[in-house]
């Protein structure tokens, strides 16, 4: 009995760590894919000249976030640790996640690993997509569609704040005024038309992003990404902690709240 127990525990150990090896390798083939998309653009310089006719707040937050002469970012890799909720009445869980990000072409993914399952939001070849597997083995969530096309982008925008010359006005993106502490940011893709309320602090750092995202696949809600503890990495001056949530009538629902631990940019391979 002791034997066939062993084997058993042997047979589980051995199949957890093929599904978890397998995994990997798909995820880097997606990172793979991901950082051939998108071309660099780091000859393009900022120049506070760009500044001019911005709403007030925003030329706050550029004037902070970037100096004279920057490169534009390309690409960016990132690590960060925290917490998540599956659920409403769900216990928070620990979680480490990893993301990669393009800016020339828009597209993210990331990976979160918690001890019962892995998920992966990403946006690739302008396709939204969430898989999560459970145990790294099974997928017991895999969707897309024009809502997650939606929320995903919506998603790569957001997290602009971690490679701030994506935010830098252009073709795609123009900022609106508001008043003398918010901003409207509009962002045009693919047939997408995507926006963000934008809060400022009296420095000019961004505290507070809220917008209208697909819930699930039928109920549009506010959802809202909180950010503060602004540092200085690898010379680009970024927030490093962020709580999001939903704002619903019933009250608000946070759900993720992430510490950035790493940021390295242009260096399009996976960590």
């Amino acid at each position: 009995m002791i034997t066939i127990s062993l084997s058993i525990i042997s047979l589980v150990l051995l199949t957890l760590i093929i599904g978890k090896i397998n995994l990997s390798i798909q995820f880097s083939k997606e990172v793979k894919a991901l950082f051939a998309q998108s071309k660099n653009i780091s000859v393009k310089k900022f120049s506070q000249d760009q500044l001019i006719g911005l709403p007030e707040p925003v030329q706050r937050y550029f004037k902070l976030a970037l100096k004279d002469g920057q490169h534009y970012i390309s690409y960016a890799r990132i690590k960060h640790n925290g917490q998540f909720k599956t659920g409403f009445n769900k216990d928070w869980i620990n979680i480490k996640g990893e993301q990669y990000a393009t800016t020339e072409k828009p597209g993210f993914i990331w990976k979160g690993t918690t001890a019962m399952f892995t998920a992966r939001d990403m946006y690739i070849s302008d396709i939204g997509r969430l898989v999560v597997s459970i145990f790294s083995l099974y997928n017991i969530v895999d969707a897309k569609g024009e809502q997650y096309n939606q929320g995903e982008l919506l998603r790569w925008l957001g997290e602009s704040i971690l490679y701030p010359t994506n935010l830098l006005p252009g073709e795609r993106l123009e900022w609106l005024p508001i008043d003398s502490t918010s901003s409207q940011l509009i962002f045009n893709y693919h047939g997408l038309s995507l926006f963000f309320v934008i809060t400022f602090n009296e420095i000019g750092e961004i505290t507070e992003m809220e917008t209208k995202r697909y819930m699930n696949e039928k109920s549009l809600e506010t959802w809202v990404i909180k950010i503060s503890d602004y540092k200085e990495l690898n010379h680009v001056f970024t927030a490093t902690v962020f709580e999001v949530l939903w704002r619903l009538e019933k009250g608000d629902f946070s759900y993720a709240k992430f510490n950035i631990t790493k940021i390295e940019y242009d260096n399009p391979t996976r960590f």
